[in-house]
């Protein structure tokens, strides 16, 4: 089984996935456009034609999804993500350390990158896309934590 977190976007589905494919160096495999559904589909307003009603992105053996939703098909779309976060792990602190940095770039740091009592190195954002990750650096075994 894999269970995958499906991000939802206002129009920035394309450019937030092209930004996390690197960061992340990882690859977009799908990306379908609103635009190139079945001609039969109810997509009235020009502007969805270009927004994305599939992405998919694979980093590693693992991956995320995402599409654009407009408010009038997902009503909370416009409120801040909220219940979740997306979270990386790795042993490596430098590429945490970056991880973090790029994706805090234009967005909000809730707890700045910093060795924590479980971790060499943790931190949270809210990116500028909206969404919601952690970072966190896991400790090899003879790991301690600094004496304040």
């Amino acid at each position: 089984m894999k269970i995958v977190t499906s991000l939802s976007f206002q129009g920035q589905c394309r450019e937030a996935f092209e930004f996390y494919a690197r960061v992340l160096g990882g690859k977009i495999t799908a990306a379908m456009a609103y635009g190139d559904a079945p001609p039969d589909m109810p997509i009235s307003d020009e502007k969805y034609k270009s927004w994305l009603m599939h992405c998919w992105l694979e980093v590693g053996d693992q991956a995320l999804m995402g599409a654009d939703m407009d408010a009038g098909w997902a009503p909370n779309i416009g409120r801040p993500k909220n219940g979740f976060d997306v979270t990386l792990h790795t042993g490596d602190s430098a590429e945490a350390k970056r991880w973090f940095d790029e994706l805090a770039e234009g967005g909000t740091a809730v707890m700045p990158f910093g060795e924590t009592f479980w971790s060499p190195g943790f931190g949270s954002l809210i990116d500028r896309f909206g969404i919601p990750w952690m970072v966190n650096v896991i400790p090899p075994a003879d790991w301690k934590p600094a004496q304040g």
